[in-house]
């Protein structure tokens, strides 16, 4: 099982430079990723800072060269799919590869989508989503793309460059339980972020492999707080570890986890 940081890009992480500290630090003590939230504002913490995760992970990816970097999760309904194919592979092209997409809903908290006039019922952001992840992945093939759909449209147009990986880039979807609909729609990409505990994890997963025709080759990054034992996780058939810390987490703390998970440490 690999292990990851997941970060709040916020308060006194709010900062691409402290972000791209962190990123170091997690890829010489041995860690395999980094993941930050993909928020615009916290409404129900007005006074917050909050940074734009995705200069973030740029300035995190110049300055690793090793481990996966990616957002968990994008809320694809709020962003135009033609600026996430040009923000994603210039973010793989710098990275070499290693960026991974991570999408979902998101959910309207405190009217984090409301206030700024996004759409707001779930399941016309479903809809979006799935449009969206359709034509990103046909924007990220370099062909030329002709596309006229209920939210999106494309007219005759070619996206260059592709992705530095032949697969092309990496999305990972979210999922909050068992029902049909997301998981159907992770299945069709690279993996899975759940939030659920590990007996319905094993659940989710055997309807991911349904669709599939099996697990080979599928992520699963589950996560948890520092000090969690991410072993039942593993059973029920995890591939990443999250070290998931909240929404309000001083630097220090940060670095005192990647110092445990170091050979060694105490994690």
């Amino acid at each position: 099982m690999r292990r990851a940081l997941y970060l709040p890009p916020f308060g006194e992480l709010a900062h691409p430079g402290v972000l791209a500290d962190l990123a170091v630090l997690a890829e010489e003590a041995g860690l395999d990723g980094v993941f930050l939230w993909d928020h615009v504002v916290r409404p129900l913490n007005p006074g917050l800072p909050v940074c734009d995760p995705w200069i973030a992970l740029a300035a995190m990816a110049s300055r690793t060269g090793r481990i996966t970097l990616g957002t968990r999760v994008t809320p694809l309904s709020r962003r135009r799919p033609q600026v996430v194919a040009r923000q994603s592979v210039a973010l793989d092209q710098l990275s070499g590869g290693r960026f991974v997409l991570g999408v979902g809903l998101g959910g309207d908290n405190g009217g984090e989508l409301g206030r700024l006039g996004e759409v707001t019922a779930a399941r016309d952001r479903a809809k979006m989503l799935d449009e969206g992840l359709d034509l990103l992945r046909r924007l990220w093939s370099g062909e030329e793309v002709h596309h006229e759909g209920p939210h999106y449209r494309v007219d005759g147009l070619r996206f260059l460059p592709p992705p530095v990986r032949r697969t092309g880039i990496r999305v990972w979807v979210a999922a909050r339980s068992a029902k049909e609909a997301p998981l159907r729609r992770a299945a069709r990409f690279d993996g899975l972020c759940p939030e659920v505990p590990p007996e319905e994890l094993r659940e989710m997963l055997a309807v991911v492999a349904e669709h599939r025709g099996g697990l080979e080759g599928f992520e699963v990054a589950a996560g948890g707080p520092p000090g969690e034992d991410p072993e039942p996780y593993r059973e029920a058939g995890a591939t990443w570890w999250l070290h998931q810390f909240p929404e309000v987490t001083a630097r220090r703390e940060v670095e005192e986890v990647v110092a445990g998970a170091a050979p060694g440490g105490a994690a």
